[in-house]
């Protein structure tokens, strides 16, 4: 009778922390760009390929620079504007660490999540809803900033202003692991 209770329990314990694991969406960076954003970023505006007159391409002004600000394409490559749906999801996403702060054992605690290597290291950094803010209370060493990882955790709907760049999310880590391909 005791070996019975004793499988019952381990049963029992089973199946409730089965139940207090968490499903993670999956999902790509595109996913948390509002429709309008990522239609202008996908149909680049002529202007962009326009060299002034008398001028080279390796004379442009900085990124940014003297170029029109008012129309659609502009102003995505600025948006902090978020996707409402994902505030309080737990998701799962690919992307490279910048890393903000670290702990006593240089393990990196805060982070920017961003969609490409050396995003917000060169400028100009991508548009705010293309960076999420990330803390990570058991924090990881990277061996180096050029490999990405899946990150799991909690999202949130929150711009956030660091020394590096604006994030208009936030994520609350449970776990990350080098990324391979699913």
């Amino acid at each position: 009778m005791k070996t019975v209770s004793m499988c019952a329990l381990l049963l029992m314990s089973l199946f409730s922390a089965v139940g207090w694991a968490k499903d993670y969406q999956g999902i790509e960076w595109p996913d948390l760009m509002p429709p309008e954003d990522l239609e202008a970023l996908l149909n680049r505006p002529e202007w962009i390929d326009e060299v002034p007159e008398g001028g080279v391409a390796d004379e442009m002004p900085p990124a940014g620079e003297g170029l029109p600000q008012d129309d659609p394409y502009s102003r995505a490559l600025r948006s902090a504007t978020t996707v409402p749906e994902f505030d309080g999801k737990a998701i799962r996403m690919p992307g490279f660490v910048v890393p903000l702060r670290f702990d006593d054992e240089q393990r990196i605690t805060e982070f920017l999540l961003v969609p490409f290597f050396g995003a917000c290291i060169h400028l100009p950094p991508p548009p705010p809803n293309q960076v999420i803010y990330a803390t990570f209370e058991e924090g990881i060493i990277l061996d180096a900033l050029y490999y990405p990882y899946w990150v799991s955790g909690t999202l949130s709907v929150e711009l956030i202003e660091t020394d590096v760049s604006q994030a208009a999310y936030q994520m609350v880590v449970d776990k990350m692991e080098l990324y391979e391909e699913d």
